[in-house]
């Protein structure tokens, strides 16, 4: 007989599962690619298998020039997002991809997909643009989507309080890290408050920034008494008090809504905007599972990015976790890279014999992790296959 904290639990996961396979859940990535390829060295033989997200590191590591990047997300709607900006690298030009994508509004936006992107996308992307091309015509694109509607949300907070959105201006622009340090001293009190820490320790704002319950677990087994919210202080004190802020495009994306030309992801650069016009074709995407894709498409590929999935398989489907290591060591060869995050501290739901065919690298992981600019997973695992 279920107990009613069962019942609440399958509750929870079935509002997380509703909200993430009928909406675009993530509208930016939110790993850092230039910790992501240090660790990953790719060459112009490397074929990787990665989970697509909003696509945002495939076309970063688009620019190591890699034989094949299979994006993968069992969400067709991320796979979509991809989609749009590969037709705006291969079929409009940069100005129209900044605009969109940079800036995240775009008053042409429906005319340019309508003359000359929708033809050239899959059926699955047409369908979603053709209701949603619109993201771009209204508030920023960054503020639709589940963890966009979070990020406006907590943009209006800002807006309504001018000082505080005068000392995030300044957080943003600080020219050392000394000054920036003061800064985020005044601002850590005015946004880490009882009401957001409340806001943010509910199961329905962690199911709108793509947090299943198993991983908001994982974090509260590590703050028991402050849960989420003490974890997420944690690491914006990190990011602010140790990190410049010169060049962290993430967080000032989540706290304006928009990049700037000088503080941007790659693919947003104009100056890599022909080398990913070459590269483009070099991107397959697929939506299904991991262990689905490999089945169809046996290789030995040289690349694994997980991000932080198998914090999900480990808690709800064991048998899943182990179907896809099994795979994933089958379409490997000597030498094959495997790069995964955790909300968890320290992960120990890997099956034993993943530990006998990869070497873990802790001390890379943990260089990087600490650069890692978004700064928001527990922990980083990189190995290879031995």
């Amino acid at each position: 007989m279920f107990s009613f904290k069962q019942s609440l639990n399958q509750l929870r996961d079935k509002i997380f599962q509703n909200i993430h396979n009928n909406n675009l859940i993530y509208n930016t990535c939110w790993e850092d690619p230039r910790c992501d390829r240090e660790m990953l060295q790719f060459k112009s033989d490397s074929k990787a298998v990665m989970i697509t997200s909003a696509g945002c590191n495939a076309l970063d590591y688009l620019l190591d020039n890699p034989a094949a990047i299979h994006a993968i997300d069992v969400n067709s709607r991320q796979n979509a997002l991809l989609e749009l900006k590969l037709s705006l690298i291969k079929d409009a030009n940069f100005d129209s991809l900044w605009s969109m994508f940079g800036e995240g509004r775009y008053d042409n936006a429906v005319g340019l997909y309508a003359e000359k992107l929708r033809n050239n996308m899959p059926a699955y992307a047409q369908q979603f643009w053709d209701k949603n091309i619109i993201f771009f015509r209204k508030k920023s694109f960054y503020f639709q989507g589940t963890s966009g509607t979070f990020a406006w949300w907590f943009n209006q907070y800002i807006d309504i309080r001018p000082k505080l959105r005068k000392l995030i201006t300044e957080l943003l622009e600080a020219k050392d890290i000394e000054t920036q340090q003061g800064i985020y001293q005044e601002i850590e009190p005015k946004i880490i408050t009882t009401w957001i820490n409340w806001f943010i320790n509910r199961h329905i704002t962690m199911s709108l920034l793509g947090v299943p319950r198993a991983q908001r677990q994982l974090i509260i087994d590590e703050y028991p008494e402050e849960k989420v919210a003490g974890f997420i202080r944690d690491c914006l004190r990190n990011v602010f008090m140790e990190l410049t802020t010169a060049d962290n495009y993430f967080w000032r994306l989540y706290l304006t809504g928009k990049y700037t030309r000088a503080c941007s992801p790659n693919y947003l650069v104009e100056e890599n905007y022909d080398t990913l016009r070459q590269n483009a074709s070099h991107i397959h995407l697929h939506t299904s599972t991991i262990s689905e894709f490999l089945r169809a498409n046996p290789d030995k590929y040289s690349h694994y990015i997980l991000l932080d999935h198998q914090d999900w398989l480990a808690a709800h489907d064991v048998n899943a976790l182990t179907e896809e290591w099994n795979l994933i060591l089958k379409n490997s060869k000597k030498g094959t890279k495997i790069l995964m995050r955790s909300a968890a501290f320290k992960i120990d739901f890997l099956p034993d014999f993943v530990y006998s065919a990869v070497e873990f690298d802790t001390e890379i992981t943990e260089r990087t992790h600490k650069l890692d600019r978004v700064g928001t997973y527990a922990s980083t695992y990189f190995g290879t296959v031995k």
